[in-house]
């Protein structure tokens, strides 16, 4: 049987359980006292600071998307209270390097735009819990697979989480569609290049 999580057991609804997955850190080699050497272990140093995005289309009839991940995905499923509603909530997470890529996917009992509303109000609440700070958000278009869009929001944040209160960057869109509310953020020590965020937000399409 799936886990029940309560509303008073969070404060991190969503990307809790993946944040831990973010603080591993970088170890770079000690430059040589040799010039030649010195150059190779520069250059050794560069590329272990270049994380590799392995790309790769992943589709999900269940959720009705589709999205580009950087790396090959890991899935949870489990049971959430959202203000006294039991939701099921699906989730999709890809890490490279520091960075954990994440699509959540909420169930929710009806498509009333209240009910949606609602579920939206949820997620972006337990973002902003996560790392303690107030999200700077503005509308975006959301595509759809068919062609044309939805509007949604778009959220950039940054402060302290986990125990020992390292620093946290969130970026994320939050959308609702039918009976689902979704999550599509990224979460880590600092941004990704533009480039790579880019493709991950622009690669997201709803069914």
């Amino acid at each position: 049987m799936a886990p029940t999580f309560h509303a008073h057991d969070e404060p991190r609804p969503m990307l809790s359980a993946f944040l831990a997955r973010a603080r591993r850190s970088l170890t770079l080699p000690v430059r040589a006292r040799a010039p030649v050497l010195g150059v190779l272990v520069t250059a050794l140093a560069l590329a272990a600071c270049s994380p590799t995005y392995d790309w790769r289309t992943v589709s999900s009839d269940e959720s009705g998307y589709t999205v580009d991940l950087p790396a090959k995905p890991g899935k949870d499923e489990r049971s959430i209270d959202v203000n006294g509603t039991p939701m099921r909530m699906r989730v999709q997470t890809a890490q490279v390097a520091d960075d954990v890529f994440v699509v959540g996917t909420l169930e929710l009992p009806d498509a009333r735009p209240a009910t949606q509303q609602k579920a939206l109000d949820f997620l972006r609440a337990g973002l902003a819990r996560n790392v303690g700070a107030v999200a700077q958000a503005h509308a975006v278009a959301v595509p759809l697979a068919a062609g044309g869009s939805i509007e949604g929001v778009e959220m950039r944040m940054a402060g302290k989480a986990g125990a020992n209160g390292e620093t946290r960057t969130i970026h994320a869109r939050l959308v609702a569609k039918g009976a689902r509310a979704y999550q599509v953020a990224i979460v880590g020590r600092a941004e990704p290049p533009v480039e790579q965020a880019d493709q991950f937000f622009g690669s997201f399409k709803l069914y």
